[in-house]
């Protein structure tokens, strides 16, 4: 075999692996790297958890996407954001009593991927907040847990005056005292807000039977 050939057969060999990897990362979820390690340390004491998987077109399709949509105030875009993304929802148990949630999500960031990870109560309360992923210059800064406990407390009612596009409220919010630590960072601080954003609008979409539904603004008036 020529040279020529061979280097023909390899280019060939590589387009056949590397586009069906590219097609199946476009509808990867995320996933904690390792569940059993990740829940006994976020969930002190927690004995055990199920493992749901839900997308929102088996959920409700593109109707259910564009309520998605307008809750975040912002479409869905990129490989991280495509209707049949499988999410993973993690049910947390003490013995046979359910005792939180924790559910992550990718988002884009200025240099890269973020998987952006909230520790919820039943009640949809921010427990804990944690980068799993963070591709940044400023990922130490992002990383330091005295940003994360800002997160602390805050629900999805806190985050709805929150405008993803512009970065700044919209009204009275929760989300103004979470400060960002770089100047320069900016636009993962940015990325960092409206993914978890999105990450509690999915729950509540998904396991909390829109509890914060009620909350929300839809042309200037409140949804009863």
């Amino acid at each position: 075999m020529t040279m020529m050939k061979k280097i023909s057969l390899m280019v060939l060999m590589l387009t056949v692996i590397v586009i069906p990897a590219q097609v199946l990362f476009a509808a990867v979820g995320c996933d904690l790297n390792d569940p059993d390690r990740d829940v006994a340390r976020l969930f002190p004491g927690s004995t055990g958890y199920k493992t749901n998987y839900v997308a929102i077109d088996q959920k409700g399709g593109p109707a259910l996407l564009g309520q998605v949509e307008e809750r975040l105030g912002d479409k869905f875009h990129g490989l991280f954001e495509t209707i049949d993304v499988p999410y993973t929802l993690y049910e947390v148990f003490k013995g046979k009593e359910k005792i939180g949630y924790i559910h992550g999500v990718n988002q884009k960031g200025q240099y890269g991927g973020i998987q952006v990870f909230v520790v919820l109560d039943l009640e949809g309360v921010i427990r804990n907040f944690y980068f799993q992923k963070l591709t940044s210059r400023y990922g130490k800064e992002l990383r330091d847990p005295k940003f994360g406990e800002q997160f602390v407390g805050l629900t999805l009612k806190d985050f709805y005056n929150y405008d993803v596009q512009t970065g700044k409220p919209s009204g009275p919010s929760g989300v103004e005292k979470i400060k960002n630590p770089v100047p320069e960072a900016e636009p993962d601080f940015k990325a960092a807000l409206r993914g978890t954003k999105k990450n509690l609008i999915l729950v509540d979409e998904f396991i909390l039977g829109n509890k914060y539904l009620q909350y929300h603004k839809a042309g200037g008036e409140q949804k009863k």
